[in-house]
């Protein structure tokens, strides 16, 4: 019998050929066995488990041929990177929902998911209307408090990074291939700033090349490890589609961004809120579905925020934004306040009022009454 160690352990499952998530799931519901204790399995015990056969048996019992994950680890070191198994506390925990989540993942980055996440999925061939509702959408989450999920692939992935990077917070870049593949290669600087505030993962080990099999499994991760999805222009055979299909059955709120009829790129949109999708023009239309849902645990944030030093009051809740914090000022010397008397007093544009008002709600500083004015808690 060998010894391992779990993440050694996860490292060679994870590499090893025709044994993916599903199937390490239906062994270890059988045996009963931890990661290591699978590599040590007998063949008997292997084929009693349902859809293992010979060919799945000869890879998990000659692993020592198939892998080498002594090599595995000294990239991991000399990278900086780490691999979180499946039985790893930073694990994400939305991830471990799914039926095929990941044996492991690669993480590149200090960050660890301490808040909503939200994805957002479009066409790599967008038009200037969807790259500038994506960077808005994002920035604008992203000053919520919302972590933006998404692949670091060209158009609507990018301006979702960049757009989460000009709010502050955090973003998760799931790549489609292994860490040290950068794709597309003009993304070398987003790759090392979402890895720097943020995090780069993927399931696949180093050297793997994205193809027809990797990205939809990357789409898979995007949805499981988020709490909603945004499709911000898609053909309707676009790959956002699949991620959308993956949310759906994953139970996450899909959302679509419409566009126009006549535009190619809006297809898929429009046949996802004609199938039941939220409609979504604004950061306010998610956080209102998410709202019964979601929960700010975190009181320190990286977020380039402001905290009101007088107010003792409000010492031990989340941070402010800028506008969050010239809003709640508002309410709380006026008292109750209708949202359009509010805009008026702020002197701040109607929309990114309606924003500050959903983050102040939730972050628990104002309370919205039953006849819409809205009062410090």
């Amino acid at each position: 019998m060998i010894t391992l160690s779990t993440r050694q352990a996860a490292l060679i499952l994870n590499a090893l050929p025709n044994v993916g998530p599903v199937t390490l799931r239906r062994i270890r519901d059988t045996l009963q066995q931890p990661l290591a204790g699978i590599l040590n399995a007998t063949k008997e015990q292997l084929l009693s488990v349902n859809g293992v056969g010979e060919v799945i048996c000869s890879s998990l019992l000659n692993w020592k041929s198939c892998t080498n994950h002594e090599a595995e680890e000294k990239r991991l070191l000399d990278n900086g990177h780490d691999f979180v198994t499946c039985d790893d506390e930073h694990y994400p925990k939305a991830l471990k929902e799914i039926y095929d989540s990941p044996i492991g993942l690669y993480w590149n980055g200090s960050y660890r998911i301490d808040r909503p996440c939200v994805a957002m999925v479009g066409t790599r061939d967008c038009s200037a209307y969807g790259k500038s509702i994506a960077r808005k959408l994002a920035r604008d989450l992203s000053l919520l408090g919302i972590c933006v999920v998404s692949g670091l692939a060209r158009g609507i992935d990018t301006e979702a990074h960049e757009g989460a990077l000009e709010g502050g917070g955090p973003t998760i870049a799931i790549l489609g291939n292994g860490m040290d593949i950068i794709y597309p290669p003009e993304n070398k600087s987003l790759y090392t700033r979402v890895s720097q505030n943020g995090a780069v993962i993927t399931e696949f080990p180093y050297g793997r090349r994205g193809d027809r099999q990797t990205f939809p499994m990357r789409n898979r991760i995007i949805a499981g490890i988020s709490q909603a999805i945004i499709v911000v222009e898609s053909d309707i055979n676009g790959g956002s589609m699949i991620t959308a299909r993956f949310a759906a059955e994953q139970n996450r709120h899909v959302f679509a961004v419409p566009g126009k009829l006549d535009q190619k790129n809006s297809r898929g949109c429009h046949a996802l809120i004609r199938d039941g999708a939220t409609l979504v023009t604004c950061a306010e239309d998610i956080l209102e579905c998410l709202l019964p849902q979601i929960r700010f645990p975190f009181v320190e944030t990286e977020i380039k925020t402001v905290r009101p030093k007088e107010s003792a009051f409000i010492k031990d809740k989340p941070e402010l934004s800028g506008d969050e914090f010239a809003v709640y000022n508002v309410v709380r010397e006026k008292g109750k306040m209708f949202q359009d008397d509010i805009t008026v007093t702020s002197r701040i544009a109607p929309a990114r009022v309606a924003v500050a008002l959903t983050g102040l709600e939730i972050k628990g500083y104002l309370v919205r009454n039953l006849d819409g004015s809205i009062e410090p808690v």
